[in-house]
């Protein structure tokens, strides 16, 4: 399962309202968010591979299990994925 595509069409960067691009995550970034994330999935493992890169803000959404994390507080800055 994955992000519905329309959902992302109509995505923005929460910061500067920039455009958002669909990118996978490092290996070495996806298991710390994991363990963030944890907590929130009782039932389940997070699933953590993909972000959405905003190159105005220099931010990266975490996707979790298929959904967005769409708050400046939570995103990673973009040197921590290679951007």
């Amino acid at each position: 399962m994955a992000v519905d595509p329309e959902l992302l069409e109509i995505l923005v960067c929460p910061k500067t309202k920039g455009e958002l691009e669909l990118i996978e995550l490092p290996r070495e970034v996806r298991g710390p968010l994991v363990e963030k994330y944890r907590e929130h999935f009782r039932d389940e493992e997070p699933v953590v591979e993909q972000g959405l890169y905003c190159a105005a803000s220099g931010l990266v959404y975490p996707i979790v299990s298929d959904i967005p994390i769409m708050l400046i507080e939570e995103a990673l800055p973009a040197s921590a994925v290679g951007r």
